[in-house]
């Protein structure tokens, strides 16, 4: 997936393919926090592009609170507050051990005391567990099926009540409750934090499946094919087209649909030689699939995505909200 590919002949704007590549990239944790970003140069050299293009691509990922700029050494992918940087090379123990230290260290130099340092961890340890107390997920009510699948997912894999909640709404619900853990996808961290005040709600982005399996399967189908998407969330097939056809182009016919629309659905299966769905969605293609079956010149494959969000944004909220893995 890092490997950028642009379509020069594609009807999608260059621009449009490179961010929605590194957009993704980084929603799916490829592209971890902190981590550097080529520079200009490096991708024009490896997408063609104009170095110009590439610095308004990165200066909308800044807008939208992806990236971040620092002067005189380059563009990071942006850390927030919860996320720490520690090297995989670690163990758990010993990761854990440089990291207090050094953020003990860190607030000594800023002036603090000993005993002070000991208060203010104690009072960031309470106020995490208080926050454990009521977890929420959250997205804009333009992608609600987004946070239909994260609650789904999240109630599936850590077999506690999830509150979805649109942003929209949000404020209203802060000026009721003190805490609460916030779960929001990458895309969105930037709105949420918006809205959310110091020291009220944690706010946790997850990073989403990397769906490395399903496109080396994309870039396996001969050309011509028809590749059909399904998902309960209209954002994800919006990304997940304009990913697809920066891998393939007018190589590949792409129809997507939502689970709402039963005629467009009936349509891609028709259509497609192989159909991608989401966990949610994959049940409802199969039973059309069986409806539809005599009137069907032929079968599509039909490939199951089986998780949505990613399995290290699973094992941190079994951390951060002190859950036992759940079989």
């Amino acid at each position: 997936m890092l490997n950028f590919q642009i379509q020069s002949d594609s009807e999608v704007p260059a621009s449009k393919q490179l961010f929605a590549q590194i957009q993704f990239a980084i929603a799916s944790g490829q592209y971890p926090p902190a981590h550097r970003l080529p520079s200009t140069r490096q991708l024009a050299m490896i997408t063609g592009l104009h170095r110009n293009t590439i610095s308004k691509v990165y200066q909308q990922l800044e807008e939208n609170g992806l990236v971040e700029s620092i002067a005189g050494s380059g563009i990071y992918v942006k850390l927030h507050e919860h996320e720490n940087r520690v090297s995989e090379s670690d163990s758990p123990v010993a990761a854990s051990i440089k990291a207090i230290k050094e953020g003990i260290d860190r607030v000594l130099e800023l002036g603090c005391t000993i005993d002070q340092v000991k208060e203010l961890f104690t009072e960031e340890i309470d106020w995490r567990i208080s926050c454990c107390d009521r977890v929420v997920v959250t997205v804009p009510q333009r992608d609600l099926d987004a946070g239909k699948i994260i609650q789904q997912e999240l109630k599936n894999t850590l077999g506690i009540e999830i509150e979805l909640i649109e942003l929209e709404q949000l404020p209203q619900i802060l000026a009721e409750i003190n805490f609460g853990t916030l779960i929001t996808n990458r895309y969105f961290i930037k709105e949420v934090l918006a809205i959310v005040p110091p020291n009220s709600f944690r706010v946790i982005p997850i990073d989403i499946y990397d769906y490395n399996k399903e496109l080396q399967l994309i870039k396996a189908l001969p050309p011509q094919a028809c590749l059909g998407i399904v998902s309960l969330s209209e954002g994800t097939l919006s990304v997940a087209s304009s990913i697809v056809n920066s891998q393939r182009g007018d190589d590949l016919l792409v129809l997507t649909s939502s689970l709402s629309d039963r005629d467009r659905l009936r349509a891609v299966i028709r259509t497609a030689h192989t159909v991608i769905a989401g966990y949610t969605s994959y049940d409802r293609v199969k039973a059309e699939i069986v409806a539809m079956r005599e009137d069907l010149i032929r079968i599509p494959d039909v490939i199951s995505v089986d998780s949505y969000i990613s399995e290290k944004s699973i094992k941190l909220l079994q951390r951060e909200l002190s859950l036992k893995k759940i079989k």
